[in-house]
């Protein structure tokens, strides 16, 4: 099979929301070049080892590449993903310089060559993001590992975004609780709400391919006993109550369901909101404490924000 690689040059801003554009548009996952990971700052107590390539990577903005099937209809997907991409403006999301290249690449190479960026990453206190065909030796005996195939769906659960609400499902997960995961995605929010205690997790998503990814995921990381994955829009039929809801999204879509989750946490239960650039920050914690939330926490990493709000 013949495949295109559409590179999108873009600014860090739109990195999540193009890469789920890319994701509804057909593509099985992403590649991100951000030069920002060329001066990282990462610890090395556990022994990794970084070799990056300056030539990989843009000298200015982020680049982001998908791989789609060449077929009749490619030419019809690439003008809607651009189109997708201009919207972007309507909701002042900064998209850069928003060029836009295409070129064939061979099978082998798509299938393949992703993969020398995604080594195992300890993200947080207890958990480590582990790829699927690595091996690894967990450092301490409390260590959780996830592991995750990122060539099934967009993500691969080391974005700041994903880490924050990782780190916060882990200050906040109680044994016994009800989480419900919001935009599941990979599944890997659920997987760790899962990980840490809770008796029942419920990984939503509007997306027919991301549900039956998660699945996927949930099944490899066993914890499928205790989390139900199902296509759902938001928290639509979500009448139970959650001790928990988690969702890693756009601050937009946030705005849309902060009433309807102020409904669905339990008192005492919590909100967790990622996906949140800086400058909406401020209106996302606005719109929770409208909704009957106390703003408890709120996490910081690169241009990203998390919040953690307790339902009074």
């Amino acid at each position: 099979m013949k495949w295109s690689e559409i590179s999108i040059l873009t600014a860090n801003e739109a990195v999540e929301p193009i890469s789920n554009i890319l994701h509804e548009a057909g593509a099985s996952g992403v590649v991100i070049e951000d030069p920002f990971e060329l001066h990282k700052e990462r610890e090395d107590q556990f022994g990794e080892i970084y070799q990056l390539d300056p030539a990989d990577y843009p000298a200015e903005g982020v680049i982001v590449k998908a791989y789609l099937s060449v077929n009749s209809f490619l030419g019809e997907t690439v003008e809607e993903i651009k189109e997708a991409i201009n919207n972007l403006i309507l909701y002042n999301i900064d998209i850069g310089k928003n060029k836009v290249t295409i070129s064939e690449v061979n099978e082998e190479e798509w299938a393949t060559a992703w993969k020398k960026y995604y080594n195992p990453v300890k993200i947080s206190e207890k958990f480590t993001i582990v790829p699927t065909w690595e091996e690894y030796t967990p450092v301490n005996s409390d260590e959780l590992i996830i592991e995750l195939d990122p060539g099934m769906a967009f993500g691969t659960g080391t974005h700041p975004t994903t880490v924050m609400c990782i780190q916060a499902l882990e200050r906040s997960v109680r044994q016994g609780d009800r989480v419900v995961d919001v935009g599941t995605g990979s599944g890997v929010l659920s997987i760790a709400a899962a990980k840490l205690g809770a008796s029942k997790v419920e990984a939503l998503d509007l997306d027919e391919v991301a549900v039956n990814v998660a699945r996927l995921n949930i099944k490899l990381n066993k914890a499928q006993n205790v989390t139900t994955v199902r296509q759902n829009n938001l928290l639509d039929g979500v009448e139970d109550g959650a001790d928990i809801v988690v969702a890693n999204i756009l601050p937009e879509v946030i705005l849309r369901f902060a009433d309807e989750a102020g409904k669905v946490v339990r008192p005492g239960g919590k909100f967790i909101a990622s996906g949140i650039i800086q400058p909406k920050k401020e209106l996302v914690k606005e719109a929770l404490i409208n909704a009957g939330f106390v703003i408890e926490e709120v996490l910081s990493m690169e241009d990203w924000v998390a919040v953690i709000a307790a339902r009074k």
